[in-house]
């Protein structure tokens, strides 16, 4: 058994979507990244990357790299899922919080983790998802991001 924890980070900004597990939320500000930001995905990839000891989100998918370019994070979710798939592991959980002072995401929070399950071939009671604010505290609680972690349990096949 091996553990993982990821953690991602953008900032938001106006003319972007906002774009969380793989759910366009209806926002007026969206973040900003090279792909499409998607900050929950990324903490989830950092996640099982880091319990595989295979690097990280840049490694496999560096911002330098113009075929990720505004990519749908789901995609860089599945080629995560298909590297795990080939050395033998298999994903047991996914726990993740997003922490954002707006908006408000606990309607959107089920059809993110019924999208992160079906990337990653689990169950929906495998992945978990909750949702904070900052307080009105630093970066996220003045509204200027919004950042998320994640930790996963892996199992090698062999």
């Amino acid at each position: 058994m091996r553990v993982g924890y990821g953690y991602d980070v953008h900032r938001l900004v106006k003319n972007r979507k906002l774009i969380l597990g793989g759910v366009v939320v209806p926002y007026h500000l969206g973040l900003k990244g090279h792909s499409d930001a998607d900050v929950l995905i990324h903490a989830v990839i950092d996640a099982l990357l880091g319990a595989a000891a295979l690097g990280d989100i840049g490694k496999h998918f560096p911002d330098t790299d113009s075929r990720y370019k505004n990519i749908d994070s789901r995609e860089l979710l599945l080629k995560t899922r298909n590297l795990l798939s080939t050395e033998k592991i298999i994903i047991n959980n996914i726990d993740a919080t997003i922490v954002a002072q707006e908006p408000k995401l606990i309607e959107y929070i089920p059809e993110m983790k019924s999208n992160i399950a079906e990337d990653l071939d689990l169950r929906v009671d495998e992945v978990n998802i909750k949702a904070t604010t900052g307080e009105q505290i630093g970066a996220m609680g003045r509204s200027e991001g919004i950042s998320a972690t994640a930790i996963t349990l892996l199992q090698s096949m062999e």
